[in-house]
């Protein structure tokens, strides 16, 4: 690949990956999770709006609006909520863990909803992934509250995996940077939910939350993608995809570095158990030949 298109990859995953340790950066600092995603995301609102000034967002055909609407709902609203009050009780390393394996629901989810076949290294991968994330979920000596947040946080997986395959006939009319901006705004607006006491929570916390809240507003939840869909026009899609792998260990080095944290040790091994298992799916599940979790419409992982 040219330097551009690496530069591009790498900047992408730089952010994604540091969004989970700063969603913890910002909730630490003071915000609740409704607060730090409705602030997150009306930076994020603001800078497509600026992208839609520019000419870099084509106005959607009003028969995709409703399909944009639920896109956003379930993407951004739902994931981000979910996520964020995940992680008050869940380290951001973790967390990351957890998400790495949305390639597997994805393509769960694919058989479902659109009927595609799995073959059995695919069917195999799952049960392994499946495993990994018992370990990480159910493990033992933690406390209640982690095991709860750790069911929560494979909530907003589920998510980003239905988000991924229903996108899929959206993405041949517009590109990633109009898909990302109409359900962005979409999924801002039950968002406003949370406005009361927003004032107060911006004035009460750290200036270190705020500019981490800021950060993930504007560099993963925009930037990233901006960055991603560049590399998916000048390189094949799998090749771009298959980065995505060092997302989960990008995480805990962000989470190490920015916050201090270290997963434990079964945390890990569960989180590898699981990502050995997103490897199958994704490169051995299709029974018909075509990388299931591999192509365009796994473009990101939704931080």
């Amino acid at each position: 690949m040219k330097w551009k298109v690496f530069s591009a990859i790498l900047a992408a995953l730089l952010l994604w990956s540091s969004s989970f340790a700063g969603i913890r950066a910002g909730l630490l600092g003071g915000y609740s999770p409704g607060h730090l995603v409705l602030l997150r995301f009306l930076f994020a609102s603001c800078v497509f709006a600026v992208l839609a000034g520019l000419g870099k967002v084509r106005l959607a055909h009003p028969l995709d609006m409703a399909k944009l609407a639920f896109l956003g709902l379930i993407g951004v609203f739902m994931y981000q909520i979910t996520l964020a009050f995940g992680e008050q009780v869940v380290p951001a390393g973790t967390a990351g863990l957890i998400q790495g394996t949305v390639p597997t629901f994805t393509a769960i989810i694919a058989v479902l909803a659109l009927r595609e076949r799995l073959s059995v290294l695919g069917w195999l991968g799952i049960a392994i992934g499946m495993f990994g994330i018992s370990l990480i979920t159910f493990q033992s000596g933690q406390p209640q509250g982690f095991t709860i947040g750790a069911v929560l946080i494979l909530l907003p997986t589920l998510f980003a995996s239905a988000f991924f395959v229903w996108q899929k006939p959206l993405l041949s009319r517009y590109s990633a940077i109009e898909l990302m901006a109409y359900c962005t705004w979409f999924g801002t607006i039950p968002m406003l939910f949370f406005l009361p006491g927003l004032v107060p929570a911006v004035y009460h916390a750290t200036a270190e939350a705020t500019g981490a809240v800021l950060y993930i507003g504007v560099f993963p939840a925009v930037v990233a993608y901006v960055c991603w869909s560049f590399a998916l026009s000048r390189a094949k899609a799998s090749i771009v995809s298959s980065s995505l792998y060092l997302n989960p260990v990008l995480s805990i080095a962000f989470a190490w570095l920015w916050i201090g944290e270290i997963p434990s040790l079964m945390a890990v091994i569960g989180g590898a158990t699981a990502l050995f298992g997103v490897v199958m799916v994704s490169l051995w599940g299709s029974s018909c030949g075509v990388r299931t979790g591999s192509t365009e419409e796994t473009f990101g992982s939704q931080v």
